[in-house]
């Protein structure tokens, strides 16, 4: 769940960006059969098998406009839901509902969509000490939205944007000159309490990050048998993380390596949705 103090402070403005991206000047379509306000009601219906995620969001789409609106439901986020299934039902004045609706159900199918797909990966490694972590590569200004869905799926969040957390990647790698010197320059640069990653894509470089005191290696698009290698190389000096070409089918060939996380664009950028729908308004007597 995401609470009301987070959804104030660093949610709302999203959501309000896209309502405005909806509605540039008014709702036609709804004024148009609407012209005075009335209140009323309408079931929200889930029309694929899935994970819920988004429940919050999705009612707060309607809160903003029209505060006095509710959506009551006995599910919660992280619920398995099958096609079918009545999810709850939004009250409000019944403009807000029509023009709040696609907003809302973008944002629930989205996010659904996320958490079942990671509940899917997640699943493959459970007993295991692999950890499943998302990445950056998210929707534009669907960030917050997306990296919920992973961790309500059963993921866990890697750093959240470029101020979270020390990444050294290739093109870092290569403004710095080198693997050494560019450790070298982050632990003279950033804050004591960061740790420092930094990404590898063969032995030579995996030692090299070893013997540089790298506190996390990223074994970037290698074979299990050279990641295998790989750890047995590092032998606990580092942490170690499997990055690129990560599917639902490699994972637990992945864990057997012995890495400690796996990342995974995948579970952000190639989620289907989860299909709902809005339906069966009807004018109430509130």
């Amino acid at each position: 769940m995401i609470n009301g103090v987070t959804m104030k402070i660093n949610v709302d403005d999203y959501i309000i960006n896209t309502l405005k991206e909806d509605i540039t000047s008014e709702d036609v379509s709804t004024n148009a059969v609407m012209p005075e306000n009335r209140q009323g009601r309408a079931e929200l219906i889930c029309k694929q098998n899935g994970v819920l995620c988004g429940l919050d969001v999705f009612e707060r789409a309607f809160k903003l406009l029209d505060e006095n609106s509710r959506f009551e439901t006995e599910f919660k986020d992280g619920d398995r839901v099958e096609k079918g299934t009545l999810i709850g039902v939004v009250y409000g004045d019944i403009k807000a509902l029509l023009t709040g609706e696609r907003t809302a159900l973008n944002y629930l199918q989205r996010m659904s969509g996320i958490a079942t797909m990671t509940r899917e990966y997640a699943d493959e490694l459970e007993g295991l000490k692999t950890v499943l972590l998302d990445t950056r590569k998210t929707t534009p200004n669907m960030r917050p939205f997306e990296k919920h869905a992973v961790k309500v799926g059963g993921g866990t969040n890697h750093r959240y944007n470029l101020s979270d957390g020390v990444l050294l990647k290739d093109n870092h790698i290569g403004a710095a000159g080198s693997i050494t010197k560019a450790i070298e320059m982050a632990r003279d640069y950033a804050p004591f309490v960061r740790k420092i990653e930094i990404e590898t894509e063969t032995l030579d470089q995996v030692k090299e990050a070893v013997e540089a005191g790298a506190d996390i290696i990223m074994l970037d698009n290698m074979d299990n048998e050279t990641m295998k290698k790989a750890v047995e190389l590092i032998n606990g000096r580092a942490q170690t993380e499997c990055s690129g070409n990560v599917t639902k089918e490699r994972l637990k060939s992945i864990a057997a390596t012995g890495v400690d996380f796996v990342s995974c664009g995948a579970l952000t950028h190639s989620a289907p949705i989860i299909d709902f729908s809005l339906k069966n308004l009807k004018p109430t007597e509130e």
